[in-house]
C-alpha cells in the first residue's frame, strides 16, 4: 500500500508564508512525478505545481512568482514553499504523486488527505 501524507497547512495572514511536505511511504519503486492541487468550497480542484523526476517543474499562473515546489528523492517527499499568500490561496491542498509500486508494475496515481490552507487577517 502506498500513502500520501501531508503537513504544514493552517492560518496565515495575507502576505505570509507557508511550507507543505508531502512523504510517500509504502510499496514504492520508482516516483515518476509529484505535485500539489488544490480546491476551494465550491470551486473545482486545480493544478498548483508538479515536480517531475529529472527536476522539471510547471506551475499554474496564480501562484508564479509566489511558490516554489521542490522534492527530496531520498525521502520521497515533496515540498510547497508559499509566499506572499493572498485570500484567493484558501483552499485545501492536496498531494499528488504518479508513481510505480513494483519492479514490473505501471504507473498508478495516487492522492493524499489534504491539508487545509487558510489566509484570512
Amino acid at each position: 500500500q502506498v500513502q500520501l501524507v501531508e503537513s504544514g497547512g493552517g492560518l496565515v495572514q495575507p502576505g505570509g508564508s507557508l511550507r507543505l511536505s508531502c512523504a510517500a511511504s509504502g510499496s514504492i519503486f520508482s516516483i515518476y512525478a509529484m505535485a500539489w492541487y488544490r480546491q476551494a468550497p465550491e470551486k473545482q480542484r486545480e493544478l498548483v505545481a508538479r515536480i517531475f523526476s529529472g527536476g522539471f517543474t510547471n506551475y499554474a499562473d496564480s501562484v508564479k512568482g509566489r511558490f516554489t515546489i521542490s522534492r527530496d528523492n531520498a525521502k520521497n517527499t515533496v515540498y510547497l514553499q508559499m509566499n506572499s499568500l493572498k485570500p484567493e490561496d484558501t483552499a485545501v491542498y492536496y498531494c499528488n504523486a504518479d508513481l510505480s509500486p513494483g519492479a514490473y508494475e505501471g504507473a498508478w496515481n495516487y492522492w493524499g488527505q489534504g491539508t487545509q490552507v487558510t489566509v484570512s487577517s
